[in-house]
Formats: C-alpha cells, sequence, structure tokens
C-alpha cells in the first residue's frame, strides 16, 4: 500500500485563489469538495490554502500528505445507493498562523486571492476585545480576518480591485451579518481609519450563507477496507452523505466568479436566504422532533426503519407534506423536492441514525421547529394539524420516563427545571393536570399555549390513548 502525497498520486497546480479558515472534516467535504467539482466542470482553475484557526489543528497531517484526501459519499441518489470514493486535490498547503504568522500575512499579498470561506465553529464569529492589531495572529477568527484585510488594503494602497469575496459557513442564522458587525467592532477597536473602511466596505463582501450536508467524518469502522479499496494510506478520508445544498445571500455577479451552478451544484445565490434557513428548519428539523419519540414509543430505534414502517412510515410523511408544507412560502415544486430529498436523507442505508440521539432538549426543539407550524396551520386551515399534535403529546409521554412496551428504557434528557416539572406533573396521575401543566410553561414556550384553541384538550386526547391503546394504534387514529 502507497502513502499518499504529490510523488504516488497525481496533483494538479492551479492559481491559489481561496483562503479557508479550518481544516475539519466539514469543509473538506463540503467546501474543497465544492471546489473540486468546480474544477473539474468549469473554468474556475483555483486553489485553496488552508489556514488553521486555532494553535492546535490538523494542518500537519494535511501537509504530510500534500494535501490529498478521498471523500467517501455514501446515501441514496434518486433511490439508487452509491458508495463513492474522490480524490480532492484543490488544497495547495495549509498553514498554522501561529507558527507561520509571516507566510499566513503573506497571502493577503497575492494579487489572484479573491475568496476567503470559515468554519471556525458556531463560536468562531465572536468579537474578543483583548486582540491587538499587532499580534501575530489575533486570537479570534474576525481579529485574523481584519488583519489580513488590513494588511491587503495597504499593500495594494487601497485598490478596489484587491478586495476579497468572503462566505461564512459557520451554523448561524444570518452568520455573514454577524461576522460584518465583528469585524466593524475591530476597526474601530484598532482605530483603522475611514479609508480602509470605506475600502473594505466598497472592495469586499460578506455574505450570509447556509450549508446543509451531514458530514459523519473519518470512517473508523470502515477505514481498513477503505484503504484496501484505494491502495493508498489515507489517514483523512471524510465520509458524507450525498446531498448537499449551499445558498448564499449575494448578488448575482458574485455568482458569476463562483461558478458552481455550471458545475450541476446545489449551490444557489439568492437575495435572501431565510426562506431557506425556514424551509431547513420546518421540513428537515420538524419532522425530526415529532418522529423520534412517536417512533421510540412505537418500538422503533432508528430513523430509516421509522421511514420504512408501514405505520409510522405514513406518520411523518404526513407532518412532512401534508402539515409542515402547508405553512412554507416557497413555490410548491421547490418544496416538493426538498421534502422528497430530506426523505432519501432520513434513509440513507449507511447512516443508523438513533432517534434516542434527536431527543434531547425536545422541548425548546419544538418551540422553534414546530410550534411556529403549528400555529401557521391552525391559522390557515382553521383546524389544528393532528401529526403535529400528537408529535407533542409523544414528546410529554417520552418524559415520563420508565419502560417502553418491550422492556427498554425511556431516559429523558432536557434542562433540569423542564426535567423537574414533567416529573411533578406525571406524579399526579392526571393527563388534564399533565397538559395544563406544560402548556403553560411561559419558560419553555415564552405564552401559555392553553391559550391556543383546542389545543388543550387535543393533547390530552393523545395523551389518554397513547396511555390506554399505545403508540402504534393512536398513530393509526389520525392516517
Amino acid at each position: 500500500m502507497k502513502a499518499l502525497n504529490k510523488e504516488t498520486a497525481a496533483k494538479a497546480q492551479r492559481p491559489e485563489r481561496i483562503i479557508q479558515f479550518g481544516e475539519g472534516n466539514f469543509l473538506r467535504a463540503f467546501v474543497d469538495w465544492i471546489i473540486y467539482n468546480m474544477n473539474e466542470k468549469t473554468d474556475f482553475n483555483s486553489s485553496v490554502v488552508v489556514v488553521q484557526p486555532i494553535d492546535k489543528g490538523m494542518v500537519d497531517m494535511l501537509n504530510a500528505q500534500d494535501c490529498l484526501y478521498h471523500v467517501n459519499l455514501q446515501g441514496l441518489d434518486k433511490g439508487n445507493v452509491v458508495n463513492s470514493l474522490t480524490k480532492i486535490d484543490v488544497i495547495s498547503r495549509a498553514l498554522n498562523p501561529y507558527s507561520q504568522n509571516d507566510e499566513f500575512m503573506k497571502l493577503a499579498e497575492q494579487p489572484e486571492m479573491r475568496f476567503v470561506i470559515s468554519n471556525t465553529t458556531e463560536a468562531g464569529i465572536a468579537f474578543d476585545p483583548s486582540c491587538k492589531l499587532t499580534d501575530a495572529p489575533a486570537s479570534s477568527y474576525p481579529g485574523k480576518l481584519t488583519q489580513l484585510l488590513y494588511h491587503r488594503f495597504k499593500t495594494f494602497n487601497g485598490d478596489k480591485s484587491k478586495g476579497l469575496i468572503i462566505f461564512p459557513c459557520e451554523l448561524i442564522f444570518l452568520n455573514g451579518h454577524k461576522l460584518k458587525e465583528t469585524i466593524y467592532q475591530y476597526i474601530e477597536l484598532w482605530n483603522l481609519g475611514n479609508e480602509f473602511k470605506t475600502w473594505f466596505e466598497e472592495a469586499c463582501g460578506v455574505y450570509a450563507t447556509l450549508v446543509d450536508r451531514i458530514v459523519p467524518g473519518f470512517p473508523r469502522k470502515d477505514i481498513d477496507a477503505i484503504k484496501e479499496k484505494l491502495q493508498y494510506d489515507d489517514n483523512l478520508v471524510v465520509q458524507a452523505e450525498i446531498f448537499h445544498l449551499w445558498v448564499i445571500e449575494a448578488p448575482q455577479e458574485i455568482a458569476k466568479e463562483f461558478p458552481a451552478d455550471k458545475a450541476g451544484l446545489n449551490v444557489l445565490f439568492v437575495p435572501s436566504e431565510a426562506p431557506y434557513h425556514e424551509r431547513k428548519v420546518t421540513l428537515l428539523n420538524g419532522p425530526h422532533t415529532v418522529l423520534s419519540p412517536v417512533a421510540y414509543l412505537a418500538g422503533l430505534n432508528i430513523v430509516r426503519e421509522a421511514c420504512q414502517h408501514e405505520v409510522i412510515g405514513k406518520y411523518i410523511h404526513k407532518v412532512m407534506f401534508d402539515e409542515l408544507m402547508e405553512t412554507l412560502n416557497l413555490p410548491k415544486d421547490e418544496l416538493e423536492k426538498f421534502a422528497h430529498d430530506v426523505l432519501e436523507r432520513f434513509n440513507n442505508p449507511f447512516v443508523d441514525h438513533a432517534v434516542t440521539s434527536i431527543m434531547l432538549n425536545s422541548f425548546p426543539k419544538y418551540e422553534t421547529r414546530d410550534l411556529p407550524g403549528l400555529k401557521t396551520y391552525l391559522q390557515r386551515k382553521r383546524e389544528l394539524p393532528k401529526g403535529l399534535v400528537l408529535g407533542l403529546a409523544a414528546i410529554i409521554t417520552y418524559y415520563k420516563g420508565g419502560k417502553r412496551a418491550d422492556g427498554a428504557d425511556i431516559v429523558p434528557n432536557d434542562a433540569p427545571e423542564i426535567m423537574n416539572l414533567l416529573k411533578e406533573l406525571w406524579a399526579t396521575d392526571c393527563t388534564k393536570k399533565v397538559t395544563e401543566g406544560v402548556l403553560s410553561a411561559e419558560f419553555i414556550w415564552g405564552e401559555n399555549l392553553n391559550n391556543i384553541p383546542g389545543l388543550t384538550d387535543t393533547v390530552k386526547g393523545y395523551l389518554d390513548s397513547i396511555q390506554e391503546k399505545g403508540m402504534m394504534e393512536t398513530v393509526k387514529s389520525i392516517l
């Protein structure tokens, strides 16, 4: 078996046009895979310089393989099982700014540099007032980026054609807006002047993005078989699902510079990411939150099993297509395609997604992912969505704890005040008190849900039915 490096495997030489803050599994399986496809299928012709955002990371491992590695895509594509391996060769080099700060700052001096992409975890886009312009480097990601931008501004004497296009991929809503605000804070803190501020505003663009791809990461259990298949000793293989979506809130001239659509990729440049954020939360996270307690109490343990079950599968379909989809405002055909993609992801034969892992903090999840849909559905249809209400009753039942019909343990996990409330309410052994007590908990919902017409009686009815007939029969009653 060969070592993986540029002596043993072909590696293309391309101009360095992208600076990437972050070397983890997600960026390598998502962004770098997208750039690989753009290089292969369009004239994008760009390579990536990776910058390690914190002082301990993986750049040494990357450099040991000359930044070559494989992406292993697994899942269903229009019903067909796919399990592919692709060698990714887009990273030219990887830097640690904590030990190579001069090389890091010199990136700002390269005239062809055009893009900055990052994923530094949700906590990465934060203002740290202790950072100084003279730090080598600043500890925060926005601090490092501001240092780089200021050095570029000075190197090219404020030339507006040398601005950078910045795509943050951190998993926070309106990540671009947050990053831009933080850069302004550093401009002020470090007194970088109005000329630089104007150059940043007019020559650079910081664009909010939404990213979506499940990346399990390094395939520990399959790695020996993968290396045997590759005949390379690749220690940076990264597994990911086939589905990918990158929504970028930017004008069409930016899309022309980043021609992902020409490579047939699911990368959308849109005026606002908000409806796509809402679509993902509603049609992916929303069904997850209610299918989990319903499936578990019906005796099923894995998301895929639940989707394929003759009764629970119909329940999931009802919640997605008949209820939640009716509450969104994007074109129907777009929503239907996204929902079918979500079902393919739930059915991924390579991922055993335990429903109990989704059950953590179910009440706050229901409040953000399902309650808005419940209210919109009621407003539009003048009746309660039965599947969503049953999902709430299932969460309340799950939080009773105890044992499932087959003897499996029910172990709820949430904030202590929620756990204590449910324990006290279930101790009354009265489903009316349980229902009214949960729905009136303003510290969970921000309001008293007993005021929603019909909700209290409907939840109580489902709680009684689950106690008397079990979950499976209760689900059948609403289909």
